[in-house]
Parts: structure tokens; sequence; C-alpha cells
């Protein structure tokens, strides 16, 4: 057996971990982002029809979401190393077929093995930062994978305002950047050994030793424990209804910007290159305070952002002033009260053995969910107020539901002081006490 000591020394920096890892949301939103654009340029000069894209677009979403799914499961399975290494290759290939594929069926082919690969990347890469992590810096080191995330996005625009204009050459340079990025973090992945929480968790399940992270293993235990159905259920509403926003936002927020308040595509890509780096700056300032006692203060001023940046058109109506606003707040919403605080609550409620079959499944539902709406919304933007009426009201049952499972009243019936949720059951099972009590773990919290 692999000694403490022995994995301590090959431990990399959790930093050197974060970055590495957190990529695979850098790529997550670059490959979106490039696909939308890229594959219009490659309707105008290979020849893909508007159908072929729309299925394209599609099958991303799809794959992205089944990807999720069992790419979190496997990496609970075999190991976060095997699992994210195998899924970073399938990117690398993915986005090589999109570069070079002269037709639909080509596309096709490299569409699924990039929603598959960056789908699949994603609960494998979180779980691997957390569990590198200490339960002083996890949050911050989480909540950075989200400030790569913005870099993706700002990335892809960038390049995209460059080669927009080169045809067939700029939508495969727009794909390369996908491919070549992913190529390099492939590369670098290597150097990061497997978690050592994985491998004890691991050793344990086999010598069949009685810990709850070693008997807590398969998605089953979420529906049979209490400590865990509560968390699970609320990330889940949580998640599902503000990507619902923010994916509209996403998809058609360039389709709003030009058919209902009349600007260019230019002016809208102006706004969200300046919107960008401000987004970066504000993940960056909740990354120092997500680890302290002010995090569900700025949850609650994100929530609240974040719902009036979908309201504030159903009120004013829409126009360029209103549309600089909603920009305005979905920034602060998005930073504070979005992915950022689920990627941290999904890797604090879970044990080690759960942790990546729990947030897969919950980014899947999430992505499925933003997908049958997408085939939707077209047809809803005919009434556009009606549209973000909706989306708001989804948005605010979303983020209560959030503070209700996770505020700190709440939250700490689950836990010990200084520990997150996964070390209180730890201990709770150590003390020979129910895992599913909080009672009991209010009474060790007070000790």
């Amino acid at each position: 057996m692999t000694s403490a000591a022995s994995l301590a020394r090959k431990a990399p920096n959790p930093w050197w971990v974060a970055v590495i890892s957190g990529m695979a949301s850098y790529i997550d939103a670059a490959a979106i982002v490039s696909s939308g654009t890229a594959l219009v340029l490659y309707q105008h000069s290979i020849g893909v029809t508007a159908a072929e894209i729309g299925v394209l677009s599609a099958v991303l979403t799809f794959c992205i979401a089944i990807g999720a799914l069992s790419g979190g499961r496997l990496g609970d399975l075999f190991g976060r190393r095997t699992v994210f290494i195998a899924t970073m290759a399938m990117t690398v290939i993915g986005s090589t077929t999109l570069v070079f594929s002269p037709a639909f069926m080509g596309l096709l082919i490299g569409t699924i093995l990039l929603g598959l690969g960056t789908g699949a990347d994603l609960p494998v890469s979180l779980a691997t930062i957390s569990e590198a992590a200490t339960d002083e810096n996890r949050g911050k080191l989480v909540v950075f994978s989200q400030v790569l995330w913005f870099a993706g996005i700002l990335a892809t625009y960038a390049i995209s305002s460059v080669v927009g204009g080169l045809g067939h050459l700029g939508g495969q340079i727009m794909f390369a950047h996908v491919g070549v990025v992913a190529l390099i973090v492939l590369v670098l992945r290597f150097t990061i050994p497997e978690s050592t929480s994985w491998s004890t968790a691991n050793v344990e399940k086999k010598e069949g030793l009685n810990t709850v992270r070693a008997a807590r293993h398969g998605i089953r235990d979420v529906f049979t424990q209490k400590i865990f159905l509560i968390p699970f259920l609320a990330l889940l509403v949580f998640y599902t209804l503000t990507n619902l926003g923010a994916n509209t936002g996403g998809q058609f927020g360039s389709y709003v910007a030009v058919n209902v308040v009349g600007l260019s595509v230019q002016t809208f890509s102006v706004l969200n290159l300046i919107s960008l780096p401000i987004g970066m700056l504000l993940a960056l300032w909740f990354g120092r305070i997500v680890d302290g006692r002010h995090r569900i203060l700025f949850f609650v001023i994100g929530a609240v952002a974040y719902v009036i940046s979908y309201a504030l058109p159903v009120f004013f109506g829409f126009s360029l002033g209103t549309l600089i606003a909603m920009q305005a707040f979905n920034i602060v919403g998005a930073a504070f009260a979005f992915e950022a605080i689920m990627k941290v609550w999904s890797q604090e409620s879970f044990p080690t053995l759960l942790r990546g079959s729990v947030q897969g499944t919950i980014i899947a539902v999430a992505r499925v969910a933003a997908a049958i709406l997408a085939l939707v919304t077209p047809l809803l933007l005919g009434a556009p107020l009606v549209m973000y009426g909706i989306l708001a009201g989804l948005v605010a049952i979303g983020v209560v539901v959030g503070w209700l499972a996770f505020h700190k009243a709440v939250f700490n019936a689950f836990t010990i002081e200084g520990k997150d949720l996964a070390d209180a059951q730890e201990a709770l099972f150590a003390a020979g006490m129910r895992a599913d009590a909080p009672a009991a773990a209010a009474r060790l919290d007070r000790s």
C-alpha cells in the first residue's frame, strides 16, 4: 500500500492543481462559444446549413450533459487522474476533427467527442481541486475555476473579433484554439498525481473499512441519507434554474441585442468585451472571501442582482440603457450567486467517492434542461417581456432554494466548526454516530 508519507511527497502545490485542473472550465466555455461562432463561419464557407448548425449545437449541449453524468461517476470509480487525462485527450481529438472536417458528418463526430470530453472533465477536475485543498483555501481554489471560465469566454471573443472575417480559416482558428489549449493542459496534467483523498478512500473501500468516504460511494446513497439528499436536491434546483437564465443569455444574447434592442453584433460584442474582465475581477474577489464568514452575505447580494438583471426589461422595456444595466447586474449575480458557489457547495457537501457522481449529475440535469428550453426560446422571444419575466421568476426560485439550504443557520446543523460537511461526516462516523444525524453534529459543533 502507498504510504501517507509517500503521497505527501508527491503532492504538488494546490494552486498548481487548481490552475491545471481548473482549465476544464476555460475549455468548456471556449468550446461552447467557439462552436457558436465557428459554425456560422463554416455555414458561409463550406456549406453547413442552418438546420445542421442547429443539430450540432444541440448535440454539443447534450453530449456535455452526458459527459458530465458519466465522467463524474467514472472519476469516483477509477480515479481522478485516469479520467481527466482521458477526457482531455478526447477533447484534443474532437477539436482537431472539427478543424479539418470538410463536411457535416465529420463535424458531427468532432462535436460529439468535444462535448463528451469537456463535459466529463468538469466534475472530475473540480473534485481534484477540492481534494488538493485544505479547509482554509478550498473555496478560493474552486472559485478560481470560475475565473478561468470567464477567461475562456474572453479569449474566444477576442479571437473571434480578429478572425471573424476570415471565413472557413477563421472557424478553423477558433476550433484550433480549443485544441491547442487542451493539448497543453493534457501534457501538464501528467504532472498531477492521483488525489490522495481518492486513493485513501479507494483503499478503505477495497479493504472493507467502515468509514463514511468508503461506505458512501454510489448515487443511491444520496437518496437514502438525509444529510446528502438535502444539499443534492437544493443544488439541483438552484443550479438548474439559475443556469436557465445564464444559458439563455449566452445563446440568445446577440439575438435579443440585434432583433429586439436594435443593436449591431459589433456593438454587443464590445459590451461583452467590457463586461467580462469586470466579471473576472469580481470572481477573484469572491475567491478571497468565499472561505470566510461573509460568503452568504455576498451570495444574497449576488442573488438579488441576478434576479434584477432578468426583471429589468419586464418593467422598463428593452433599450440600450436597459441592456447595459442588465449586463451590470448580471455580472454581479454570476460572480456571487451562480456556478462558482455551486461548485464550492457541491465539493463541501459530499464525501470523496460521491463528489464526482453528484456534481456530474447536477451539471448534466442543468445542461439538459437548458437544451430543452433553448429549443423553444426562439418562439418565446416573440414575446420577449414574457420570456424575461419567466426567466426572472425561475432564477428567483433557484436562489431562494440555495439560500434556504445553505445559509449559516441551517448549514451549521450539518457541520462541525472549521470543517466542511464531508469532514464533519467522517468525524461523526468515527465517534460512532449516525452519519445522517444533524442533532449529533450540532452537539459536536458546540463541544
